[in-house]
């Protein structure tokens, strides 16, 4: 199999031949996968921590460590869900170490937050940052990303009543902080 690869060959391929090459070590093809899902990944992480910088710094930190486990993927056509599982544990795991402090303000007060042009997602990312990092997580990949809780709890190693907890608390919360958006309707 040829090993160099032009950026245009790689970037019409399909997913599964890109990570399949991935897989086998061509660092080509890595790049053009941090390239499809970089903005995903920022993305997530930004919802999670609505801090731009750490939030780049979380990506980064995914992207290595796909980098260094992507020979154990067994299934090339599984890898958005286990990117996923990646950005996850990188997020319990600063987490856990303390490096993220919970703050009960709003999120416009700290520094490196995430800004958006739209008023409705400041407010929305504000709210999200009152809520604790594991309940955060749950309503975003719940109401984000659309998983059910079986799912969330599986991939995040949560029980399941643990899940449906901070998705009730955490909705409900996110209601009252959102309140405003409500009136008149």
């Amino acid at each position: 199999m040829k090993n160099d690869f032009s950026a245009s060959q790689l970037n019409q391929a399909a997913e599964s031949a890109v990570v399949t090459l991935a897989i086998s070590g061509n660092t080509q093809a890595f790049a053009e996968i941090v390239k499809r899902y970089q903005n995903r990944v920022r993305n997530f992480m930004r919802r999670l921590c609505n801090r731009s910088e750490l939030a780049d710094d979380l990506a980064q930190q995914a992207f290595l460590k796909t980098w260094k486990s992507i020979h154990q993927l067994k299934s090339p056509g599984a890898f958005y869900g286990w990117l996923k599982k990646i950005m996850i544990s990188v997020w319990i795991e600063v987490v856990r170490r303390n490096k993220l402090e919970f703050v009960e303000r709003d999120a416009s007060d700290l520094p490196g937050a995430y800004r958006d042009t739209s008023g409705e997602r400041l407010d929305l990312d504000a709210a999200l940052a009152r809520l604790s990092p594991a309940m955060r997580l749950c309503v975003v990949l719940a109401y984000n990303d659309g998983l059910s809780h079986k799912e969330i709890a599986d991939i995040t190693n949560t029980p399941i009543g643990t899940v449906k907890s901070n998705i009730s608390r955490g909705a409900a919360q996110l209601r009252i902080l959102l309140s405003d958006y409500h009136e008149g309707n």
